[in-house]
């Protein structure tokens, strides 16, 4: 017989029971909300630790944090008030005058905010092509940079960088490298794991999966001055993710294995479908056998491959839009990650100068019945083109 006497809980069951949580007090199984901005101090008028000021964080996010960070394999975990604000904590730490590479096509929020700090002079700029080693390497080569970034798969054509080999690239020349896996959670993708310094979710996503946040996390690999100097931009400029907010995020992750899996497993249902398909020029998705970045992703993903896949549709850039608008099961909107399947013309929403396909849609797929999801793009497509 198997002596199971030292055997514990696996991660799964750990994240579905919120670490095995009992209230001290009451045995609550659910975390409570604190809504309280300050705290008292004690008799001898000493703070009662960890927490001074809401912007030192609160008890439901710290709870939230030590999940993150048992699912990421982290030293430690930092949730802010949304994605964009953690990755303007990322950049507001480097140096003036810092290099940073990154991929030419991203979310765009982030490019957005790398471009305006290089424009106005407080860092310089490289790019590459997401998924193209050899580029990273040339560009990392050409001016050694403080900080690589890769976003992976990459928003919105979902190319694939391998994280271990775009960590040794990086580290190579003294880089940091922080991998955003948005689109690829924990339970999925560990990129620490793979040599990342920092990874990056928007926590809004599938941490979430119940689109009722905003909410963004840094884990880092190793603590160390630079991410003290995080944690103290967080601290002034008051991003600290609320206790509400922290107590959504806890409720969501608690399903977090589950959702992922489903939606996976419909993505890949959908992206087979209209692989082939006569009014579709191509499927952007890594668990098709023939993308890209199939095998790279089949490492770093544990063979689930995600639930974000995009399509580029047969006609004009109105058609695309039609196709969202016709729609009547997915939801014409913008997030992904969620337990509702979203379509949108990523076009619409980058802006002008975004480069895009015009004619791209960018699928979330969630947890609803594979052949509903299917059944409504066909019905839309053929609204579209007719």
């Amino acid at each position: 017989m198997t002596d199971n006497s030292n055997r514990k809980p696996s991660i799964t069951t750990r994240v579905a029971q919120a670490l095995r949580f009992i209230e001290a007090e009451t045995g609550a199984v659910v975390p409570s909300i604190q809504p309280a901005a300050t705290y008292a101090r004690d008799e001898n008028y000493d703070i009662r630790k960890p927490y001074f000021y809401r912007r030192d964080g609160n008890q439901a996010t710290s709870h939230a944090e030590a999940i993150i960070a048992e699912l990421e394999g982290a030293a430690d975990s930092l949730l802010f008030a949304s994605g964009m604000s953690a990755c303007t904590a990322v950049i507001e730490h480097l140096p003036t005058g810092a290099h940073v590479v990154a991929p030419r096509v991203m979310y765009h929020g982030v490019l957005h905010q790398l471009q305006t700090y290089a424009a106005n002079g407080r860092i310089t700029l490289d790019y590459y092509t997401a998924g193209n080693l050899a580029e990273l390497a040339e560009a990392v080569a050409r001016q050694k940079p403080t900080l690589v970034w890769v976003e992976t798969p990459n928003n919105p054509n979902w190319e694939v960088t391998d994280i271990e080999a775009a960590s040794k690239i990086a580290h190579d020349v003294g880089a940091k490298l922080i991998a955003d896996c948005t689109a690829t959670p924990p339970n999925m993708t560990r990129a620490l794991e793979l040599g990342a310094d920092i990874s990056f979710h928007s926590a809004t996503k599938y941490l979430n999966g119940h689109s009722d946040i905003t909410a963004g996390v840094l884990s880092v690999r190793e603590i160390g001055p630079y991410w003290d100097e995080i944690v103290l931009i967080r601290k002034l400029q008051g991003t600290v993710l609320h206790s509400f907010d922290a107590y959504m995020l806890i409720r969501g992750m608690r399903t977090l294995f589950l959702r992922v899996e489903k939606c996976c497993k419909n993505a890949m249902a959908v992206a087979k479908h209209f692989e082939g398909h006569k009014h579709v020029e191509v499927v952007h998705y890594p668990g098709l056998p023939n993308d890209p970045g199939h095998e790279v992703s089949k490492r770093q993903t544990n063979g689930q491959f995600g639930g974000m896949l995009s399509i580029v549709v047969a006609g004009t850039e109105q058609t695309a839009i039609d196709v969202a608008r016709f729609c009547e099961v997915f939801y014409p909107a913008t997030s992904l990650g969620g337990v509702e399947s979203l379509i949108e013309h990523r076009k619409t929403v980058s802006g002008v100068g975004f480069p895009v396909h015009p004619r791209l849609l960018r699928l979330s797929i969630g947890i609803e019945d594979a052949d509903d999801l299917i059944y409504d793009l066909e019905q839309a497509i053929a609204r579209a083109v007719s």
